[in-house]
């Protein structure tokens, strides 16, 4: 673990790159074994944005790293009966190694019939049933891992090397997305882990035991540097956007569920936001891609000698 002090910061951007760069020689890799291009499927129902941004950059990284890209954008009053027609199409596509519904959807379409529409090996998100449960059951290496854990587990080694055996890490947020996955991650790399949340009692002296603090509660600034253990690596997932009268009037920012100021005075190294783990989710997506298509082809080797 770090010393105390002024927190080195932790470059996503950097991070995200060498993950892009492994994919991107990986499909060298299982192109020249024969096999097909990885193909990825993105589907989107409605006008969010957020999630027109996300499809858009998740699209743009696909095609930099050489895959076949396939964005399937839907009106908003699409039918539930009508969206899971086209997840078994490509359930049923052999050139679909990835599909991926981008979140959140509709009110009138269950999200969870949609997740668990998708056939497990083409669940690049890491989201279904089958996949969460082979990774808590200790089978991580015949899931697709959800891709915020995966990244964040890459970003801690990145900082504190590759063995985290008997490290406390401290996870805030409980949630089925981040909270729990990257809690069995951590575990099996043979951390001693706590899953914490609101209703945790005496939640900053939790937080402090941790060598490994991994706020993903969806509080701004929640976690102050008087929570941090000195010299912690701080993992920071939380991404939301608050008033910045500073720069005008209307005018937001993006902030994480840290107080970045006071905790990177106190960390040893620190994820930013933006340009954290945010970046990560994409690359660990173009992973799993990766990692889906191989087996797809019989050669689950490549992507792991790739990935490794």
């Amino acid at each position: 673990m770090a010393e105390a002090g002024k927190a080195r910061i932790i470059d996503g951007k950097a991070v995200a790159g060498t993950v892009i760069d492994t994919v991107k020689k990986g499909r060298e890799a299982l192109l020249a074994a024969g096999a097909d291009n990885p193909g990825l499927a993105v589907v989107i129902v409605g006008e969010d944005p957020a999630s027109k941004v996300y499809v858009r950059n998740k699209g743009l990284k696909a095609e930099e790293c050489g895959f076949r890209s396939d964005t399937h954008r839907l009106p908003a009053e699409t039918s539930e009966e009508d969206l899971l027609a086209l997840i078994a199409e490509l359930n049923a596509d052999p050139l679909i190694h990835g599909i991926l519904a981008q979140l959140p959807l509709p009110a009138h379409i269950s999200e969870r019939a949609v997740i668990n529409a998708i056939d497990p090996a083409k669940d690049v998100d890491g989201l279904s049933p089958v996949n969460l449960g082979r990774l808590v059951s200790g089978a991580r290496a015949e899931a697709l891992v959800s891709c915020t854990p995966a990244g964040c587990l890459v970003m801690a080694k990145s900082a504190l090397g590759e063995n985290l055996s008997g490290l406390e890490a401290v996870v805030v947020g409980r949630s089925n997305i981040v909270g729990k996955p990257v809690a069995h991650l951590l575990l099996a790399e043979n951390c001693t882990v706590t899953i914490a949340h609101s209703r945790t009692r005496d939640l900053p002296d939790v937080c402090r035991r941790a060598d490994i603090l991994l706020a993903a509660v969806g509080r701004p600034q929640m976690i102050t540097g008087d929570w941090v253990k000195p010299g912690a690596t701080i993992i920071d997932v939380g991404i939301n956007r608050i008033p910045a009268p500073e720069r005008g009037e209307g005018k937001t920012r993006l902030v994480g569920d840290v107080d970045f100021d006071s905790a990177v005075e106190v960390a040893g190294a620190i994820t930013p936001v933006p340009g954290g783990v945010g970046l990560m989710t994409i690359a660990m997506l173009m992973a799993n891609t990766l990692t889906a298509a191989a087996r797809a082809a019989g050669r689950p080797d490549i992507a792991e000698a790739a990935l490794a």
